[in-house]
């Protein structure tokens, strides 16, 4: 069985996992008290690279959501540290 490609830019990988953490609400809830970030300057933020490497380092930040994550997307978990590389770039 082939696995599902990631996202092809780390853009686009922080926003699939943003839609992961948003559809658990405790996650949801450490997620923006961790980031500062709030609903609003979340929406604001969402074409930022800021806010991007704010989701990416929130899952490296825990390794079970980073997991979990790579999981639920069938990717290679050490996709998202590579993407936030990027980011950094």
């Amino acid at each position: 069985m082939r696995q599902p490609a990631a996202p092809a830019d780390p853009e686009a990988l922080a926003l699939d996992a943003l839609t992961w953490i948003m559809e658990d609400d405790k996650r949801a809830v450490r997620f923006l008290d961790l980031t500062g970030l709030t609903p609003d300057g979340l929406r604001a933020g969402l074409a930022d690279r800021a806010t991007h490497r704010a989701v990416l380092g929130f899952l490296e930040s825990y390794e079970p959501d980073l997991v979990s994550y790579a999981e639920t997307r069938q990717i290679d978990p050490s996709l998202i540290p590579e993407a936030a590389r990027k980011l950094d770039a």
